[in-house]
């Protein structure tokens, strides 16, 4: 028996846990956003699925794209889509571990304590740190979404 459709299978069902709930980040901390004494929670129930599903998981698309390429051969070189997706898939796993990953912690740190009496609205280094969160956010998911198009459609370039 081949290891191909299990390696599919595993391939696509992974993507699918691991990237779908990315599209649902911008509902949760627009959420968080409208009810502020709740934006710490939204924050954290967002980072929380990242770390127990969409990073791991992420890793693991590509440890399964890996053995699909063993198991069938494919030739990188001669497969432009393929060797874009990974160049795509590569910059946006490391854009989220090093970038969104931090700043996402940064966030929740300071919205950990309530604000100092008096305050007037959340410090801009806040609003500063959430806008970074959100164009990130965006680009991931344009990047996903990509990423997703290369391998379905292979386009020939």
């Amino acid at each position: 028996m081949t290891l191909l459709p299990w390696l599919l299978l595993l391939h696509v069902f992974g993507a699918i846990v691991a990237f779908g709930p990315v599209y649902a980040f911008p509902i949760i901390g627009a959420m968080g956003g409208k009810e502020p004494q709740h934006a710490n929670f939204a924050t954290r129930v967002s980072d929380t699925i990242s770390k127990q599903r969409v990073f791991p998981l992420a890793v693991f698309q590509g440890i399964t794209g890996v053995g699909l390429i063993l198991v069938t051969g494919v030739n990188l070189l001669a497969t432009p889509w393929l060797l874009i997706g990974i160049v795509l898939y590569l910059i946006t796993i490391s854009y989220n571990f090093l970038v969104q990953t931090p700043t996402v912690k940064k966030i929740i740190e300071m919205t950990s304590t309530p604000p100092p009496p008096g305050a007037s609205g959340p410090p801009p280094e806040l609003l500063a740190l959430i806008r970074r969160v959100q164009l990130g956010g965006m680009f991931s998911a344009i990047m996903i979404a990509l990423i997703v198009f290369l391998m379905v459609v292979k386009p020939q370039f």
